[in-house]
């Protein structure tokens, strides 16, 4: 089924929503036209039933090489600060959507990386790339800082001097390479790269979906708490999933405890059965 938009596109199987920047021609840059459709998608796609886990990739042979310099700079500016607010809230809005997103979401870069599509790819909860793909901040190399909170995230998920020289010299990395500087999870061949990410996925759909989200705020939220604070925080946000969903936390104590039906450290509990 294909968006409103023809700069994005998504399909829901087995499952598994597949979102998709759609602008292959322009290496899937990020036009406010996209950034608006993206927010339009995550909206239809957040609660629907079928679907369990959201994977964002690129159509083509790019993931996304960023902000489109015309469209979303030059274009804008010209409608001085009010146009550049409004193109930023835009942009912005989704990727802070994406990291609170209430499904586990998956970045799969199946090519370009680039600058702007650092605040998608953090934004998404795990993220797997092919070894052909391409990562970046460019900015440096047209007279700017890397913006949109690309700098926040070299920070956050690279050590300082990796960090560093990637923000301040320009070059690319390869996929195996950001795997290893862990600005991914893994990096596979690209042939097998949607395999692999589908295999993910369909784990993650195993799992009980309250637990997950409450998990995946909880790793987000906690960096930058104490000890303390953290660890009053993870109480009460147990507290407020098991308000949800009670009944499946006892469920997969049952079939441990009762049942010795399955082992926590080797796989979940089958949430499709209730006591």
């Amino acid at each position: 089924m294909a968006n409103d938009h023809d700069t994005v596109v998504y399909e829901v199987s087995n499952g598994i929503a597949w979102l998709k920047f759609n602008r292959p021609e322009k290496r899937n840059a990020m036009s406010p036209a996209l950034n608006r459709a993206m927010m339009e998608a995550l909206d239809a796609l957040e609660f629907r039933e079928d679907v369990g886990v959201l994977v964002l990739t690129g159509e083509g042979s790019s993931w996304t090489a960023g902000m489109d310099l015309k469209e979303y700079f030059r274009e804008t500016e010209k409608d001085g600060l009010k146009g550049v607010r409004k193109s930023q809230r835009e942009s912005y809005g989704w990727w802070r959507r994406l990291r609170w997103y209430q499904k586990p979401t998956i970045a799969m870069v199946n090519g370009w990386c680039f600058g702007g599509g650092y605040g998608p790819l953090f934004a998404c909860d795990l993220a797997f790339c092919a070894d052909e793909a391409k990562f970046g901040l460019s900015e440096i190399n047209w007279g700017i800082l890397p913006g949109g909170g690309a700098t926040k995230v070299a920070v956050e998920l690279l050590p300082f001097r990796k960090a560093m020289y990637h923000a301040m010299l320009g070059e690319p990395i390869d996929g195996k390479t950001a795997a290893e500087w862990g600005l991914v999870n893994e990096s596979i061949p690209l042939a097998a790269l949607q395999d692999r990410v589908t295999a993910v996925a369909q784990t993650l759909l195993q799992k009980n979906p309250v637990a997950l989200k409450a998990t995946k705020d909880a790793v987000r939220r906690v960096g930058v708490m104490t000890y303390d604070e953290a660890e009053d925080y993870l109480v009460r946000a147990q507290e407020a999933a098991n308000s949800y969903d009670n009944e499946g936390r006892k469920e997969g104590i049952r079939q441990f405890i009762d049942e010795k039906s399955y082992k926590p450290g080797l796989g979940a509990y089958d949430k499709s059965r209730k006591s």
